[in-house]
């Protein structure tokens, strides 16, 4: 497979586009394709030695229910599935009435749903954490299989994750303030930070998987010194200069200038971020977190934030969430907030071909 995709792409550097492209329609869809298999390559996505079609009690699927917002985006999901039933679904409740004969479901994992869905052995997330889909009792009955989107969303998450720190270290949020009450004021007050140069400072990442890996790419291109943990292993790319196993991140949060949280949500990182971490980080440093909101202690960020502990913070997951009309986090000062958006990319189209790919393997259709 990845021999004929190399040549393909080699026809796409050396030979005209003209040449390959019938119509205007087929040449956006070569383009497409050879910005898929960049991206392929970026996230470092890798075959499986094991097809998931190889696996003990698989059969291919019939019918597959998949969470869409318009049902025109299932036509290339339909062109790679020849024979199978492809079912759009926008929630939930739809999704359980159309689930008694369904094997597959990609974008919801709800209980109502695996309880109505007997046959169901697949469930594909959108979402990078899955702690909420594998809380369902459901999902621990039969032989199911669970994949995520966390290696697809990554450079997103953290391209957003360095947004609100160079935003946070050069007061943006404070000059904002300003704009929307129409007040020029170059002296600004950063509460117990300062506007940093981010070169030369360190950065720990909390969490170095697929999310943590690419921010810890970008904060190096910033220049910056990056360490990292991750849970059982040591390994990490040329640009973390060190990486430490969990036991560490107290030693690690002392050095560090900003602190990213990239974790998931487990037993060990549920409430990591406390008052005793917080205690431990620099009263100039930087908390961002797009990793899961319920690792994050909210009163004892809250606490730490009021008493100079930590400069700023910027959340794009907060617990609770959604976070509720009224929360002291809303109006504090140097917080950074958004609404679970990190995720979100103008390369969706790619994302869905990638996508499309892994169905093609999994769902062959006839020969020839």
């Amino acid at each position: 497979m990845f021999k004929t995709l190399f040549f393909t792409i080699f026809i796409y550097i050396f030979l005209p586009i003209t040449l390959l492209a019938d119509s205007l329609a087929e040449e956006k869809e070569l383009l497409r394709s050879a910005a898929v298999q960049t991206l392929i390559k970026e996230l470092g996505l890798r075959e499986s030695y094991t097809p998931v079609s190889e696996l003990p009690g698989w059969s291919k699927p019939q019918k597959v229910l998949v969470r869409v917002d318009r049902p025109e985006r299932l036509t290339g999901l339909q062109a790679v599935a020849p024979g199978v039933e492809i079912v759009p679904v926008t929630s939930p409740t739809e999704a359980a009435l159309e689930a008694a004969d369904a094997q597959v479901m990609i974008g919801y994992c709800d209980q109502e749903i695996l309880a109505a869905a007997p046959a169901l052995h697949w469930v594909q997330t959108f979402s990078s954490g899955v702690e909420h889909c594998l809380a369902n009792p459901g999902m621990h009955q039969g032989n199911k299989l669970l994949t995520n989107g966390q290696r697809i969303g990554s450079p997103a998450l953290a391209e957003h994750a360095i947004a609100m720190m160079l935003a946070l270290a050069r007061g943006l949020d404070v000059y904002h303030s300003n704009q929307l009450k129409g007040v020029w004021q170059r002296n600004i007050e950063l509460g117990s930070g300062e506007f940093l140069d981010l070169e030369g400072r360190t950065v720990l990442i909390v969490g170095l998987g697929g999310i943590g890996t690419q921010t810890a790419k970008r904060a190096h291109g910033l220049g910056m010194r990056v360490v990292a943990t991750r849970g059982s292993r040591r390994e990490g790319p040329a640009y973390v200069e060190y990486v430490g196993l969990a036991d560490e991140v107290m030693a690690l949060a002392a050095r560090a200038d900003v602190v990213i949280n990239t974790a998931p949500l487990t037993d060990r990182t549920r409430g990591m971020f406390n008052a005793e971490f917080f205690a431990a980080m620099k009263p100039t440093a930087y908390f961002i977190s797009v990793g899961r909101g319920a690792s994050t202690v909210t009163a004892d960020l809250i606490t730490a934030l009021k008493s100079g502990e930590l400069a700023g913070a910027g959340l794009d997951v907060t617990d609770p969430e959604p976070l509720p009309e009224g929360h002291p986090l809303w109006s504090m000062p140097r917080v950074i907030i958004s609404p679970h958006a990190a995720g979100r990319s103008d390369r969706s189209r790619e994302h869905a071909a990638i996508d499309r790919q892994t169905r093609s393997r999994e769902w062959p259709g006839p020969p020839g």
